[in-house]
């Protein structure tokens, strides 16, 4: 009897963790505990919408119900990040023809609004400065969370960087202790994914020429 009692208890203790973890979890708003634990929408869904902030931190709304044009949409965690900039200025190749072939491309970037140029390191703004390129602020992670690419920054990260004098005040990382996974959605002008790129390792992006092909895709 004593055994069955301690299952029991160990059963109900389980479920209770699981039910704060869960209550948590949303209270978050889809904020994963890592980035391998992120539960992102998939090719084949309908898009969020979701608001996130210009460079003069006016508001833009992102309505996939009233897209004129298709959308390619590319998460990075911020200017800091070296592999975020390699992966801007690799993409610079392709971005004018995919903008020619009447494709909006549209960056999602953690810094706040007015860092969202001067972060970026001088090569990379370089190679995005005669594109037109609209990189937006999701500092509030809405943007993140509606996409299910959302995850908890941990403190020692956050403090790695203040400690090497890294601007990151009024980001994501600082203000809601939050990190986008880096990602790329290729959006239909019906607000339905046609293709998804999401890696848990922020070390791997996807390559310029598999976005390039992936948003051909919409419009041969």
């Amino acid at each position: 009897m004593a055994i069955a009692q301690k299952l029991i208890y160990t059963i109900f203790i389980a479920l209770l963790v699981a039910t704060l973890a869960h209550r948590e979890c949303v209270a978050d708003g889809r904020i994963a505990a890592s980035a391998a634990d992120v539960s992102p929408v998939q090719a084949g869904e309908t898009a969020p919408g979701f608001t996130v902030r210009t460079v003069d931190d006016e508001p833009y709304v992102f309505d996939p119900g009233r897209l004129e044009r298709p959308v390619v949409l590319i998460t990075f965690r911020g200017g800091w990040c070296p592999y975020c900039n390699m992966h801007l200025s690799e993409l610079s190749r392709v971005v004018p023809e995919i903008q020619g072939k009447g494709i909006d491309v549209l960056f999602l970037s953690g810094d706040r609004p007015e860092l969202l140029y001067s972060s970026l390191k001088r090569e990379t703004r370089e190679d995005i400065e005669g594109l037109a390129y609209t990189i937006l602020s999701d500092a509030n992670v809405e943007a993140a969370r509606a996409l299910g690419i959302a995850f908890r920054a941990e403190d020692a990260t956050i403090e790695r960087y203040e400690s090497r004098g890294t601007d990151i005040a009024g980001s994501s990382m600082k203000n809601a202790h939050a990190l986008p996974v880096p990602a790329v959605f290729v959006i239909d002008t019906d607000g339905r994914i046609a293709f998804s790129f999401v890696e848990a390792d922020y070390k791997v992006r996807l390559p310029a020429d598999r976005l390039l092909a992936a948003a051909m895709e919409l419009v041969d």
